[in-house]
């Protein structure tokens, strides 16, 4: 034979013993991915010693067989630039979308996308419920194989209609509406097209009977066939997102009158540039609404009621792959869209550039790779995810993509990353986040700095010290370059 082929077939072996394992591969064995994404689940769960009373067991116990990235952050604090920047693998300063307005595949019609690459790539891609923001209606399809459009409650009727061109989810509300009889609710909804999402509740419904509980059922399916293909499977949980609607007996796990609210700092926006104090403001009226009406503990309890019943479908979905033809060759990937506030900061949403809007679980188990329990502090960003499934799948890899591998970390998490994590909330304002410090920069200049190491609730602003000069420098030197004009839907 040959020796340059010899050679040739040499590295190619050892290249695929690296990724895989013991043994190489042949081509119709690489692995698949399932990916869970949940909605607006900040860093509430066990695994990062999060909120002490919550009961997440099933994203623990991924976490125990996984890397689980204790410094991982969102692109975005925004459902749709969030996801947008997942699967295009692009920062919101590259694409111009920084907020849900815009429908992204109409925005970047050439841009590939992570099921359209797997898809190129050979795989059989589905997804189902809330992968992308628009759904449902306003998805790309053509990237897919088959998808499961169901997200809403079979009690929450949901029927598309055609607005504009657009298909557009019609809301018909609980009987009963608001269930957290807020009568403001009701006056601030904004009929027919987007009504007011801040209602929470029990339900008396079976897990199944939610429209996430169909969407799982839908994906447990899925995971029961064989595939002749490698697969990539998307499963978009809805929870804990607006409006916290969750079957009773996850309510009652967090009886009221015992939970215990996050820490905060009175007066803690008074050392807040007016970039920050304007993002706190955004919804304001709701955390009054609830300091009006004394509903401060039922908030606390419909969120993590909602936490853990994403769990439990999070743990529906583990059980299936694990009794499944594809348990020991799936990669899966757990991660958030971005966090949410509960009273820190004067504020109830998301919409920041603080941690609790940007931090988010972020998990990784693959097979062969991560080793069970681990867990990195290197900063890591949400957009990172394409190329790091680029690499573990032995795909393709796309020059354009702004996220770096995070495949180095999954091997050894101690191994340093080069750059911080970045967040962008709405055009040219933005914050990075190192192992030890963050700094926000905003629009108009303003400025905020902390150090986690002394001030992990971030009540202390810095950047007008002039010791920290050089550490602000150099984390602002990570901001983008450049930043995209704001899209504007069509």
């Amino acid at each position: 034979m040959n020796s340059i082929i010899r050679v040739s077939i040499f590295c190619l072996v050892s290249a695929s013993l690296c990724l895989f394992g013991d043994a190489a591969p042949k081509a119709e064995q690489k692995p698949n991915v399932l990916m869970i994404i949940v909605d607006d689940m900040n860093d509430w769960v066990n695994a990062l010693d999060g909120h002490p009373q919550v009961k997440t067991p099933n994203i623990d116990r991924l976490a125990a067989r996984g890397m689980l990235f204790t410094n991982a952050h969102v692109m975005a604090p925004v459902c749709n630039p969030s996801r947008v920047s997942v699967f295009t693998g692009l920062n919101p300063s590259t694409t111009g979308i920084y907020d849900n307005s815009v429908h992204w595949h109409e925005a970047l019609p050439g841009v590939p996308t992570i099921p359209l690459h797997f898809k190129n790539n050979g795989y059989h891609v589905v997804g189902g419920g809330k992968v992308h923001h628009h759904t449902p209606g306003n998805n790309r399809y053509s990237d897919w194989h088959e998808y499961f459009d169901q997200v809403f409650d079979s009690h929450f009727q949901v029927e598309s209609q055609l607005i504009g061109n657009k298909n557009v989810p019609n809301f018909a509300w609980p009987a009963g509406f608001p269930l957290n009889q807020i009568p403001e609710v009701v006056a601030l909804k904004k009929p027919p097209v987007n009504p007011r999402e801040f209602d929470w509740g029990p339900w008396d419904a079976s897990d199944e009977e939610m429209g996430d509980g169909q969407m799982v059922e839908w994906a447990i399916n899925f995971l029961k066939k064989r595939s002749e293909k490698p697969f990539f499977l998307a499963a978009g949980i809805y929870r804990p997102h607006l409006p916290w609607y969750a079957p009773r007996k996850y309510f009652d796990m967090y009886p009221t009158g015992s939970i215990t609210p996050p820490p905060m700092l009175e007066n803690d926006l008074d050392d807040v540039p007016e970039g920050g104090q304007r993002m706190a403001a955004a919804r304001r009226e709701d955390l009054e609404l609830v300091r009006r009406d004394g509903l401060y503990q039922e908030v606390l309890q419909a969120y993590l009621a909602n936490i853990t019943y994403a769990d439990t479908l999070v743990g529906n979905l583990l059980d299936a792959l694990d009794a499944s033809p594809a348990a020991d060759n799936t990669i899966v990937i757990l991660w958030s869209d971005h966090g949410w506030h509960l009273g820190e900061k004067e504020h109830l949403h998301k919409f920041t550039l603080w941690e609790r809007s940007t931090r988010i679980p972020m998990i990784i188990a693959a097979p062969g790779i991560t080793n069970a329990g681990g867990e990195c502090a290197q900063p890591a960003n949400t957009v990172d995810l394409f190329p790091t499934l680029n690499e573990l799948c032995g795909l393709t890899s796309l020059d354009t993509l702004d996220g770096i591998s995070l495949v180095p970390q999954l091997r050894e998490p101690g191994t340093r990353r080069d750059r911080p994590a970045l967040t962008t909330h709405k055009f040219n304002n933005h914050t990075v986040r190192s192992e030890r410090w963050r700094y926000i920069r905003y629009s108009d200049g303003g400025e905020e700095l902390y150090d986690h190491k002394n001030d992990p609730d971030e009540w202390h602003n810095l950047a007008d010290d002039p010791q920290y000069k050089e550490i602000k420098a150099k984390l602002a030197a990570w901001l983008p370059k450049q930043n995209a004009k704001t899209l504007k839907p069509k």
